[in-house]
This record gives C-alpha cells, structure tokens and sequence, in this order.
C-alpha cells in the first residue's frame, strides 16, 4: 500500500518519497540581477538534508519586467546558470531532486515600469495599468520561455515546471477574466499555454516530465471553476504536460465564496478531480502540513505527491519527522539520530 514515503517514478524522474517542496518566492536576490544567492543555497540544501523527496525552486522569471519584484529569480540570462546548477548540484549529494518553476508574472510585475498582459486589465487599483502584448510579442514571448526552459535543462534540473496558476501571465491567457483579446490568442484562451508547453517539450530531454502549475478554481464573481479547469488542463495534456500541480486562486481579492485556505486539505479534492478525470500524476497542495493528513492523501490515492509549503519554512527538517511520526524510514543522517533518538533507519 503506498504511504507518503513509498518511492515515486515518473518517466526519468525517480524520486525517495513523496514529499514535495512548492516553490515559494523568497524576494532575496539583493543585487537585482536574478542570481541566485548564499541565502537560495542555504535555503534549498538544508531542506535536501531534511529529506525532502522533490524540491521545486522559485517562480524563476524569464525577463527582467516578468518578475513580480527586481528581488526575485531570473532565468532570461546565461549568467544565472552557474548559482542555479551550484544549488542543484549540492541537493543532489542529500538525495533531493530538484525542479524549478520558469514564470512571467504579467500583470502582476510590480517593479516594471510598465507590465504586459494579454489584456490592459489592471489586478487592481493598486497596481498598474498594463499594456497589451501585441501577437507577435506574444509568439516572441513563446520563445523566451523556452530559452528559460533550456537554461533550466543546462543547469541540471530534473524537472520543469510551468507557472500558469496565481494570476500570473500563463493563467492571465487562459482566463476570461483577464483575456479579452481579438486575435488568435484570444479566440483560443489555452493558445499561449498550449504553445509554452510544446516549445519547452522540444528543448527537454527525452524522459523529463513537464509539470503545469494550474489555479483550478478562481474563487472571484465570473471566475472559472473546477468545470472550465478540467477543459483547461485537457488541452494542456494535450499539449505534453505530464504532471499536474494543483492550487488555486490568484486572479483577485479572495471572496467568501467556498472560503478557500481556511481549513486543512481545502485544496485536495481540487487535485483529486484533476488526477481522476484526466488520468494524470497529481500534485496536491494546501495546507497539508501535518504529517498524517499529508499521508492520507497519498493512501488514499488522492494524489501522487503531496506539496508541503508553510510547514517547510518553518521546519526543513518536516519530512524527518514525518518519518517519526508515521514509523518510516525518511533517510535519517547519521549526523542528527541524537535528534531522533525514537527514529527508524
């Protein structure tokens, strides 16, 4: 019977257990050059040490006016490659994988002087009017995507993931909130995303599975729901996603509709949808921190992994006491047994 430290294997990608690390922005890269800093490094390798199965980096931006603030991660340059494949590398020596998260926050780029969008439709009074991208923009901005994805590929990833969820430009196409363009892109709202994926498929090494981050419910008046998701991530498996990491939210203000994020595993019967009705691998996320709900999930065929996000930052020893609390064995450095001292290996 699986639990959350049965071993996992997708294509190419052969994983410990099935903890996920999410990616969760750490707005720490201090010179403003989407290098990647001592703070990223430390950051990452100590949760490889604590076990962690699957680590999945930062929305990592694939120009400069795509990041949500200058102090986030960039992949729109070679000169990121080295602090990227430094970290990848030493979580490899703990027994991590490690994924990245390529992204354009469209919109919702707050240090831009002037963003872009498939439409000018501002997230809020709050933030700034942005400017429609033109359609050969849009083919242009294709290809920066994969030119993020390929120096992902060159750093030594072991899997990409795609951001199109939180409102960020891949969900702002696929939206009707936020696209309400005329021309093809507009006409078909998975067109862009679609596009995405299948250029980041051709410069992806045969065997590496492809995650799509998405927002299956929006949760604001006129949002799409889980009904419009599914039709959504049919195309985009279509496409050559092959793994799906299931959030929500993101277009707008959190409305009271379904009171979303206030009660444990609010967000599993989301990924449970998606992994019965499209018949894929399945990621699910949303307050999952403790370590036997987290494991139900799994048991319970819910989802193939389990993405553990606030419980990490607090603890990137989580899945080392997981391991205690469910009575596995989570790989236990010898250097910390005096911790645990009740510990299997």
């Amino acid at each position: 019977m699986k639990d959350l430290f049965t071993p996992y294997e997708l294509q190419d990608l052969k994983l410990k257990n099935r903890v996920v690390m999410p990616p969760m922005c750490q707005y720490s890269v201090t010179d403003k050059d989407g290098i990647a800093t001592d703070w990223h490094y430390n950051h990452y390798v100590s949760r490889a040490v604590g076990g962690t199965g699957l680590i999945i980096m930062e929305m990592t931006d694939v120009e400069p006016d795509g990041r949500i603030t200058d102090y986030d991660l960039g992949i729109w340059s070679d000169d990121h490659i080295p602090a990227l494949a430094r970290i990848v590398k030493a979580c490899h020596a703990y027994g991590a994988k490690v994924g990245v998260q390529i992204a354009h926050a469209g919109r919702k780029a707050e240090d831009a002087p002037l963003p872009v969008a498939p439409s000018a439709i501002p997230f809020s009074a709050e933030y700034k009017t942005p400017r429609e991208l033109t359609t050969e923009e849009v083919k242009a901005m294709v290809q920066k995507f994969q030119a993020g994805v390929e120096r992902a590929v060159q750093a030594g990833f072991d899997v990409i993931e795609l951001h199109g969820a939180h409102g960020y430009l891949i969900h702002q196409f696929h939206s009707p909130l936020t696209n309400k363009r005329t021309d093809e892109y507009g006409k078909d709202l998975t067109l862009f995303g679609r596009e995405v994926i299948q250029a980041a498929k051709k410069v992806m090494p045969e065997g590496m599975p492809l995650i799509m981050r998405i927002s299956a419910q929006e949760y604001v008046e006129g949002g799409y729901g889980l009904r419009e998701s599914l039709e959504i991530g049919r195309a985009y498996k279509e496409a050559g996603a092959d793994i799906f990491h299931v959030s929500a939210g993101g277009e707008g203000a959190i409305a009271a509709e379904g009171k979303p994020g206030t009660h444990a595993a609010y967000q599993v019967p989301l990924a449970r949808a998606f992994k019965q009705e499209l018949n894929v691998p399945v990621i699910a996320v949303g307050r999952l921190d403790e370590a036997v709900l987290a494991n139900a999930v799994i048991g319970n065929d819910e989802a193939d992994l389990v993405a553990v996000g606030r419980g990490m930052l607090r603890n990137p020893y989580w899945t080392l006491e997981a391991g205690v609390q469910l009575g596995k064995d989570a790989g236990l450095p010898k250097q910390y047994e005096q911790g645990f001292p009740r510990s299997r290996r």
